[in-house]
């Protein structure tokens, strides 16, 4: 089922990995234009935004004042996402919070990028709470308390431990074990207030 929830306001969507979530940049068609196609709705809107290569929630507008009152929230830190992911190695310690600043740049071919950049980057903290450990490889997950692109992915690879199937960061760190089809990221939590 990919909408996971629905009110006269506000729709909340399972997007799959691969799937980019508006058309641009060598894109046509991402997940809202094909809402919009598929509802008839000429007012959707994204709230947010998460990787191409990421599965999980995405919020949706169905009005502008939803719109509004939910991107004030995001900005604010009201809303608490967390993410499943899968990393290389074992991860030692059961809880930590990751503080590094990050920087956004860009390749020679235009493709964004980022690092941890102690002196030019911006604040960035994510949460990585161990849910499992395997031989391997470790599920976490993670709560980004800063929305910074690509966040997660580059934290996990500060530490020492980058996602299975990141193609951008980390994909030079040795893996033995079975190789993922796709980023092991999922958004699966969102924790919205007023919609407890």
């Amino acid at each position: 089922k990919r909408i996971v929830y629905e009110d006269e306001g506000l729709l909340v969507v399972n997007k799959p990995s691969g799937l980019a979530v508006h058309g641009g940049s060598g894109v046509n068609v991402g997940l809202i234009e094909a809402l919009r196609h598929a509802t008839g709705k000429k007012y959707l809107e994204l709230i947010h935004r998460i990787d191409r290569d990421t599965s999980g929630l995405v919020m949706i507008s169905k009005k502008r004042s939803v719109l509004k009152t939910l991107q004030d929230y995001l900005r604010e830190h009201k809303i608490q996402k967390t993410y499943a992911a899968i990393v290389k190695g074992v991860v030692t310690l059961d809880e930590q919070v990751i503080d590094a600043p990050l920087l956004r740049y860009e390749l020679a071919n235009g493709e964004r990028r980022v690092r941890v950049d102690a002196k030019e980057g911006k604040p960035s903290q994510t949460k990585f709470v161990v849910a499992e450990r395997y031989q391997k490889s470790t599920l976490v997950y993670a709560s980004p308390y800063s929305g910074r692109t690509h966040q997660i992915r580059v934290h996990g690879l500060s530490i020492g431990h980058p996602l299975l199937g990141d193609e951008k960061y980390g994909h030079q760190v040795e893996f033995v074990g079975p190789q993922p089809r796709r980023l092991c990221l999922h958004a699966m939590r969102l924790e919205i207030p007023g919609y407890e």
